[in-house]
């Protein structure tokens, strides 16, 4: 999708350098994975403890046992 955006050039071209982007886009893009990123580490992060009844889950895997060999 191409998209007009009024972006200060020393900002663009110190992103550029702090993410060694090739590109124009790919500083961009760069730039955008990681605000994203960042908002669902701060969401997630909000949850901690919100919920003070909460039980361990139990792990899917049972633990090892015996180790069993190939036929």
């Amino acid at each position: 999708m191409k998209k007009t955006l009024h972006i200060d050039k020393d900002l663009l071209a110190e992103a550029k350098r702090a993410c060694s982007a090739a590109t124009d886009t790919e500083t961009v893009k760069l730039g955008l994975e990681a605000l994203i990123r960042h908002a669902a580490y701060v969401r997630l992060k909000a949850l901690r403890g919100s919920e003070p009844e909460a039980k361990d889950v139990p792990r899917r895997r049972e633990k090892a046992g015996p180790k069993r060999r190939a036929a």
